[in-house]
């Protein structure tokens, strides 16, 4: 059917939609890409399943996962350990920059955004003739503004700040996929922490290791050394059920043609109303470092129970004896702890307080340089690799006595 001009620039919602009976793999199929750090894929998978995902599917850097339209927005909504949803439009061959305009200019884009709003591109290319992200990002954005240029003479803007749509585009063994950002960001950017130290840990390797731990609120959990407190935010969130994305004002998926604004509101009001209190001094933290202390409460203030979390100013060998609880901490090293610092009587003390002073405890300590596992005078019941949020950690488990 021939569709007028105008027809085509009036967002291609509606009537004009269903005459041009235009599927994207996604509508087609149900089917979304989630981005996830290797080391965490196997808890990914897992929490993708528990929030409802069917038919998922390991693959390099992600998980394919199939999802109803209410199933699909409580994932972007409340997943803890997904870096990104995807959300594939298209995928066709592409063997070099001609291929690559002309696929993503198949694309009905005014479906998506008009030449008022704005858009930022991600690209990736691995094992394929074309070789330069940043080159195969460019393409699909000429074909974007060329879209817009032959049909209205306008074409929309790039701002990677702040976009009204995130396109990510991904070449892989000369096949490309074309999708939009379903979180419109990274979702490890939760939005609680207003204040920070230096070198602050990333949620998303917080909420692994809390995770790992298999902490479940039957015991006290203990952060000592807690820096802007991530691990006591994501204990917090983990216990509580505070959806990750409570704070996040717009999500991608908002900008898909099909967008249900009354599923997506159903979806959030039950994720919102099953948060429950956090009884008193179920989580608790402290550090040496009033700054830290400092960020550690403003941080927490701003989520629900944050109040009810107990964080002191006091160097972790000054804490008493701790009894009957989960310990989970990231040591300071390298940029927290200072050029001058004696690094082995530092972990060495940190093995004297754990063996002596944390009584019938499970401690998971994360460290971020696996090098300074030696001069932990402790046998490790585990080690596992967290490589996540561009760090190359190693998380121990020690079983205290």
């Amino acid at each position: 059917m021939n569709i007028p001009k105008k027809a085509i620039l009036e967002k291609g919602r509606g009537r004009i939609r269903k005459l041009a009976k235009l599927k994207y793999i996604y509508e087609r199929e149900s089917r979304y890409f989630a981005q996830v750090a290797e080391s965490v894929k196997n808890l990914a998978l897992k929490e993708i399943q528990d929030l409802g995902g069917k038919n998922t599917q390991r693959v390099f850097r992600g998980i394919w996962f199939e999802a109803d339209k209410s199933t699909f927005y409580k994932i972007v909504y409340l997943s803890r350990l997904v870096s990104r949803v995807l959300v594939p439009l298209v995928e066709f061959e592409c063997k070099d920059k001609d291929e690559l305009y002309k696929g993503a200019k198949t694309i009905r884009w005014e479906e998506f955004l008009t030449p008022k709003k704005t858009f930022s591109i991600a690209a990736n290319v691995s094992e394929s003739q074309i070789t330069h992200s940043n080159f195969a990002g460019l393409r699909v954005k000429d074909a974007i503004a060329d879209y817009f240029r032959d049909r209205t003479n306008r074409r929309p803007s790039v701002n990677t700040q702040a976009p009204w749509i995130m396109i990510n585009v991904h070449v892989h063994k000369d096949r490309a996929t074309i999708s939009i950002d379903a979180g419109l960001g990274p979702l490890h950017k939760r939005g609680y922490r207003e204040a920070r130290v230096s070198a602050p840990m990333q949620e998303t390797v917080a909420a692994a290791i809390i995770a790992l731990s298999g902490w479940n609120g039957e015991e006290p959990l203990l952060d000592p050394m807690c820096g802007s407190g991530t691990l006591l935010c994501e204990a917090l969130m983990h216990y509580s059920r505070i959806p990750a994305q409570i704070f996040r004002e717009q999500f991608g998926f908002e900008r898909l043609p099909d967008f249900n604004e009354r599923e997506w509101e159903a979806v959030k009001a039950a994720a919102d109303e099953a948060i429950r209190p956090l009884p008193r001094g179920l989580i608790r933290g402290s550090d040496i470092a009033e700054p830290s202390v400092d960020a550690t409460r403003t941080n927490l203030m701003g989520l629900h129970h944050g109040g009810e979390i107990e964080v002191n100013l006091s160097d972790f060998r000054q804490l008493g004896l701790v009894e009957n609880a989960v310990i989970v901490t990231n040591p300071p090293y390298g940029i927290r702890m200072g050029k001058d610092q004696n690094m082995k009587l530092f972990y060495n003390d940190l093995g004297r307080f754990l063996k002596e002073q944390c009584k019938s405890c499970t401690a998971y300590i994360y460290f971020g340089d696996p090098g300074f596992i030696k001069h932990v005078p402790l046998a490790p019941s585990w080690k596992k690799n967290l490589e996540i949020g561009g760090l190359d950690g190693k998380l121990v488990k020690y079983q205290l006595y």
